[in-house]
């Protein structure tokens, strides 16, 4: 891996929610191993952390472009619906 990759790998705000998803997954299944030392799991464990984060952020992120503001007869906003995008 380049430094410019690795780099990148670090810099979790421009990690995208499939890479972050993935590192995660490849995360917890090495901490359900077992074999890793402690000082390596609690790395691992911070690094899992730090990409739930990430990708719990792009989630809502997704979530609101896809919802639009609902209004009730008084005029009042009321809630959020999907958005018809048709």
């Amino acid at each position: 891996m380049t430094k410019d990759n690795a780099a990148a790998v670090d810099d979790l705000s421009i990690l995208p929610f499939e890479k972050a998803m993935a590192e995660l997954e490849r995360i917890v299944g090495e901490l359900e191993k077992g074999s890793v030392s402690l000082d390596d799991s609690v790395r691992l464990y911070a690094r899992g952390k730090a990409l739930q984060d990430r990708c719990e952020k792009l989630l809502a992120e997704a979530e609101t472009r896809v919802e639009k503001i609902t209004i009730g007869e008084n005029g009042a906003p009321k809630g959020v619906a999907p958005l018809d995008v048709e």
